[in-house]
């Protein structure tokens, strides 16, 4: 390891590097290939490209594919849910947090490496290693997040932090254009089929992760502070969520909005991950190859999302948060309606740009909207977005769980794009309880 100064743009470069390495995970294997290779190994269809089975047989037992993938997602954010307080308790008070950093970084790319042999025979193994790569990425996240106050001061935080978005951006998209380039054009490569390049593609993302990784880990220091792993340490972070739930009983509005934010936010994160699913699985594709429309539509999506943050914090900043964020669910409504009866690649576009445009807003505008709620002169705001990122988590938990119940029940994944309509609609009514003048509204916004 070099040791740099603190706030060193060598030092802020090599931290916001790590976005690099491993925002290829949520792109390649989160949103892209997997979620088609998955769909591809776990439905049949007829001559016609028509699906006539979906099921798979899991330990004896038969599932929907979609409801399978959900449950497996759900028990993996559960644990990360449990973890984080866990972890980021850890990460501000032992020395050593790198090594912390590197063993979940490592556990994310072997699993990802291990998605290659994801196969029907041995279920059991790809849906572990599909397990442990979640659990790897967002694990490795929050000791990745707890380097920022190391390496940047106060005033160059904001330009670090905007500095490892658009590394992560740039690094997942050139790997997944060369994943897609070696999977539709195999020949060139001298693959017999789409088969081995789409299983190659997940061993390329572990690599990836692990090669570029070791750039940030050569400058990170191991840590700031030497303290030892005690029982009070390890469970600091839960100590802290505790008296975080305990003050907002003073803080009535907070409590308003957080319990709105945890109802629709179930609903807005399951449409996130599950999009490509529905797409693979639902739509004709007819003569077009999904691959390359479903990648087009994830595409489009992130790009979208990046407009629509930016026209949602004007939209608040002249009409109020609260107002915007209600609108925002209506439409959220209107596009789960609309998605329940799309059959055609065109239509699941119209969807993508759509999602693309109100997914980037509500993320943005519910987390401002939450810094906003904070009281006045808090010092320590790590504590709230600890508990606000644990309350999103367990939402993913509890919207991926629904999610595969009711199309395990009804055995129509488009029963459960309507069923979520539900939680946006509960999320409105919460968010017409809360104030809509907050107390910390400025013209930065």
């Amino acid at each position: 390891m070099k040791h740099l100064e603190k706030g060193s743009k060598k030092l802020i470069t090599a931290w916001a590097f790590y976005d690099w390495a491993n925002s290829v995970y949520p792109l390649v294997i989160s949103s892209a290939i997997f979620p088609i290779f998955y769909g591809a190994l776990t439905i049949e269809r007829n001559e016609l490209g028509e699906k006539i089975n979906d099921t798979v047989n899991f330990f004896g037992i038969d599932f929907n594919n979609d409801t399978l993938i959900s449950y497996v997602t759900a028990a993996a954010f559960l644990v990360v849910s449990i973890l984080s307080p866990l972890l980021s308790g850890i990460a501000d008070y032992v020395g050593n947090k790198k090594n912390f950093m590197k063993f979940f970084c490592y556990l994310g790319a072997v699993s990802c490496i291990g998605l290659f042999w994801f196969d029907l025979e041995v279920l059991w193994f790809g849906f572990l290693c599909y397990f442990f790569a979640l659990i790897g990425f967002w694990s490795s996240i929050v000791f990745y997040n707890s380097y920022l106050p190391d390496i940047a001061f106060e005033d160059q935080q904001d330009k670090a932090s905007a500095k490892g978005y658009s590394l992560g951006y740039l690094g997942s998209v050139i790997l997944l254009i060369f994943c897609l380039l070696m999977i539709l054009k195999f020949e060139w490569f001298g693959f017999e089929d789409e088969g081995f390049p789409t299983r190659l593609s997940f061993v390329l993302t572990g690599i990836w992760w692990i090669v570029f990784s070791q750039y940030s880990y050569y400058y990170l220091p191991k840590g700031n502070k030497k303290s030892r792993l005690t029982k009070n340490v390890i469970f600091n972070g839960f100590r802290e969520i505790k008296k975080i739930w305990n003050s907002l009983n003073q803080n009535k509005t907070l409590k308003k909005y957080l319990v709105a934010f945890f109802v629709y936010s179930m609903a807005v994160q399951t449409i996130m991950l599950i999009a490509t699913y529905f797409g693979i699985e639902e739509l004709d594709w007819g003569d077009q190859n999904p691959t390359t429309g479903l990648i087009i539509s994830i595409l489009l999506i992130q790009l979208v999302a990046i407009v629509g943050a930016t026209l949602t914090s004007r939209l608040a900043l002249k009409f109020g948060n609260i107002k915007v964020l209600i609108f925002i669910n209506l439409i959220w409504i209107a596009i789960c309606g609309y998605a329940y009866f799309i059959t055609t690649p065109n239509q699941f576009y119209i969807a993508a740009a759509s999602v693309g445009m109100v997914m980037g807003g509500i993320q943005s505008l519910s987390r401002s909207t939450y810094s906003k709620m904070l009281p006045a002169n808090t010092v320590d705001t790590t504590s709230f977005f600890s508990f606000y990122d644990v309350a999103e988590k367990i939402g993913i938990v509890i919207g991926m769980f629904s999610y595969g119940l009711v199309a395990q029940i009804t055995g129509s994944v488009r029963q459960s794009i309507l069923f979520l309509i539900v939680f946006f609609i509960a999320g409105v009514i919460l968010l017409m309880r809360v104030p809509k003048q907050l107390p910390a509204i400025t013209s930065s916004e």
